[in-house]
């Protein structure tokens, strides 16, 4: 229980209230009492049932889907606090929604990350906890500090546990160039190599594998990404690994998005397991076997109490 200067208070919109109690149990405080609501033609009204003036005030707020009304429960509740005085308003965004339009691809596309992170600074928000950005650039975006977590220490631990301490016959497989980043650090932890997947997206939400970098043959794959939508990337990833020899594939990803034919997907695909994060409420587990979930909480709520003490929460990524 933090018990020193200022109050602190969680609160939490409608898209992962689990979540937000979850990171309150963790820290030893009761969930702050608020409820978020529409009216009958479907405008969104937030009220607060307790005191935050002056307060170090968290809103735990997913922009998963449906993406808007998540995105405009998180505006109001922070114009809402921001006019009771809150000290310090954190939006606490453990998904971070319209966070892949964040260039221009093509003549007359929208920045809409961007302009996402106008709305929430012109909201009132003072700074922004969030997890895993598709593109880190986006935390210049906003024009108040942002701390970026990162999902790689959960999943190198659980990994680390399910194999062993040998790990001759592992090998960590980037889903695509852009990723290769991140899938590097994880490589380096778990000690073990590295490959490739090179594919092109000739449009939105569609992938096209050309040929897998690296050689996987014998080898157990587990494909490093950020995020699962559709499933399309993930699929045509594991099939060009199977044709390549690999032998058993794993994945992990820090948001499941899940849309559109991903669970049908993933029961079709020859993958072992998806690892994904609770960022977003997760999926009913009878549609789809191969679903495991990992907390997010301790993270956040470990991050949230540093911010809270003014401490650095750079070591929370080692």
């Amino acid at each position: 229980m933090i018990s020193h200067g200022k109050g602190i208070k969680v609160f939490s919109g409608n898209s992962n209230p689990r979540l937000a109690r979850r990171i309150c149990s963790l820290m030893g405080i009761s969930l702050g009492e608020s409820e978020v609501s529409s009216f009958s033609d479907g405008e969104t009204f937030a009220s607060f049932y307790e005191t935050v003036r002056g307060s170090d005030v968290f809103v735990v707020q997913s922009t998963c889907t449906p993406v808007n009304k998540n995105l405009m429960e998180l505006l109001i509740m922070i114009d809402a606090l921001k006019r009771a005085s809150a000290g310090c308003i954190t939006a606490v965004i453990p998904y971070f929604g319209y966070a892949r339009q964040d260039r221009k691809s093509k003549a007359r596309d929208p920045i809409t990350a961007k302009l996402v992170a106008n709305m929430i600074t012109t909201a009132g928000a003072d700074r922004v906890l969030t997890m895993d950005l598709h593109a880190s650039q986006i935390q210049g975006f906003f024009d108040i500090p942002v701390d970026n977590l990162v999902g790689n220490p959960i999943f190198v631990k659980y990994y680390a546990q399910k194999f062993g301490e040998t790990h001759d016959n592992l090998m960590v497989v980037s889903p695509d160039v852009g990723s290769v980043s991140r899938a590097r650090v994880f490589a380096q932890k778990l000690h073990t190599n590295l490959a490739i997947v090179d594919k092109r997206r000739p449009k939105a939400n569609v992938s096209e594998v050309m040929n897998v970098i690296g050689n996987v043959k014998g080898y157990d794959c587990i494909l490093v990404d950020d995020l699962i939508d559709t499933g399309g990337s993930l699929c045509n990833a594991v099939n060009a690994l199977i044709k390549e020899g690999a032998r058993n594939i794993y994945s992990c990803a820090s948001h499941g998005v899940l849309s559109g034919p991903a669970l049908d997907r993933l029961n079709n695909s020859p993958i072992q397991e998806l690892a994904l994060l609770d960022t977003i409420p997760p999926v009913d587990g009878g549609r789809c076997s191969k679903l495991k979930y990992l907390e997010a909480a301790p993270m956040f709520a470990e991050a949230i109490e540093r911010i809270y003490e003014d401490i650095s929460i750079s070591k929370l990524a080692l």
